[in-house]
């Protein structure tokens, strides 16, 4: 038994994936599950896109703050108790998101909310971490990643199911239900991963030896910037969408969510068919194709919009970029947390901090760089592309893939 998790039957693997799963949506539903609303919110508070994109950055650098608090603290404490205190924090703020009486209030609840969703992504990779090694691993955390990479896909698509039978309020009242059947199960179904002996080991006893140790590794700092770069990619669209397709394009809010349905197919397709081949071929050879795609597409939708191709001309490349950001996540996922076991929290805090602190910074230059004009195909894509172009980079100057040790059986 080269691991814990080798010893657990196939039945109990599968409950774990399904609680970690949900676990790892709620960050995504927080950040996402509202983005339909944008038009109502910016008519009902009388503000502009700009203001309410502000309050999607506030959540994730909300998100971004609480892992890097949440994952080193479980590496010293243990899992449990930072999953049960933070998630518990999501219930509330989002109880006062419902009832915000103006966007200040909204965006000060919404930071808080981006905080205690924290826990959940970042505990269930380094649950998955403490158990499970190897290819295994690739296969667990490619379960994780599909649910990262299809949560902000479809959270949309459900929060323009909700906005047929309620106000925008009742949305962050769906959240607020959510976490509190996350924080039940994170209470009766979750036990201890992190034996109090690993708590305790001298080499990794404080945050800056646990954070001195990911960051000395060229190869984590590497798969940091992609894998903050292809979010950053995915959430500039994200952020922009709501206004491109329902204000440009006349969608509605449930054809705009089915257009959120088919691109996460894609993800869900890069994902699966990434997991395979990265356990075979090694991730950072799926990478070195992931990246290109993602640019190639990216500069695609800004070719398609200049000829005038209209908006088949941008939702069909759109869709193989979002493919291209399925087949990236786990293979960051992987190399990210297979070379740290000792600092899985605070690896997994960084990764998933760096992915959304950075996005949050850059996703909303879609609005200020369309302030005037009006957002458009193309000044979506010039961010899609920018983010691209550094994860290449990042990719064949830092990683280095011939570098890079094949996994272990």
């Amino acid at each position: 038994m080269l691991h814990p998790g080798d010893a657990i039957s196939t039945r109990r693997r599968v409950l774990y994936i399904i609680l970690l799963g949900a676990l790892t949506a709620l960050g995504p539903f927080t950040i996402d599950l509202y983005l339909p609303a944008f038009p109502q919110l910016e008519e009902d508070f009388s503000t502009s896109a700009a203001m309410i994109q502000l309050t999607l950055t506030g959540t994730m650098m909300g998100f971004a703050i609480g892992q890097l608090v949440v994952g080193p603290l479980s590496d010293k404490v243990g899992r449990r108790v930072p999953l049960i205190v933070v998630t518990a924090l999501h219930v509330v703020a989002s109880i006062g998101a419902a009832f915000a009486p103006d966007l200040v209030t909204l965006g000060i609840t919404r930071v808080v909310m981006g905080i205690g969703a924290a826990a959940g992504g970042v505990v269930a990779m380094a649950i998955v971490r403490d158990l499970f090694g190897g290819r295994r691993l690739v296969v667990m955390l490619s379960r994780l990643a599909l649910v990262s990479g299809v949560a902000p896909v479809v959270a949309p698509l459900i929060g323009s199911a909700l906005l047929t039978v309620m106000p925008w309020r009742g949305i962050f009242v769906v959240l607020a239900a959510y976490g509190l059947v996350m924080l039940t199960a994170a209470i009766c179904f979750i036990p201890e991963t992190l034996p109090r002996a690993r708590r305790q080991d001298r080499g990794s006893s404080t945050v800056l030896q646990r954070y001195r140790s990911v960051f000395s590794d060229r190869v984590f700092v590497g798969v940091l910037i992609i894998g903050a770069m292809t979010f950053s990619g995915l959430f500039s669209y994200l952020s922009a969408s709501p206004f491109l397709f329902q204000q440009t394009h006349g969608l509605d809010p449930q054809a705009y969510g089915l257009l959120f349905a088919a691109n996460s197919i894609g993800v869900v397709g890069g994902v699966q068919i990434a997991a395979r081949l990265a356990a075979r071929f090694g991730p950072q050879w799926v990478m070195a194709f992931s990246t290109g795609m993602l640019f190639l597409s990216g500069s695609a939708i800004i070719a398609c919009d200049l000829l005038g191709l209209g908006f088949w001309g941008t939702v069909i490349p759109l869709w193989l970029f979002m493919t291209a950001c399925g087949f990236t996540f786990p293979c960051v996922q992987v190399l990210a947390l297979d070379r740290h076991g000792k600092a899985a929290g605070t690896a997994a805090s960084v990764l998933g901090a760096c992915n959304n602190g950075v996005a949050a910074i850059i996703s909303p230059v879609v609005g200020l760089i369309s302030v005037g004009s009006g957002i458009t195909a193309t000044t979506m894509a010039s961010v899609m592309v920018g983010c691209a172009v550094i994860g290449i980079l990042s990719l064949w100057l830092i990683v280095r893939p011939r570098t890079v040790a094949m996994l272990e059986p």
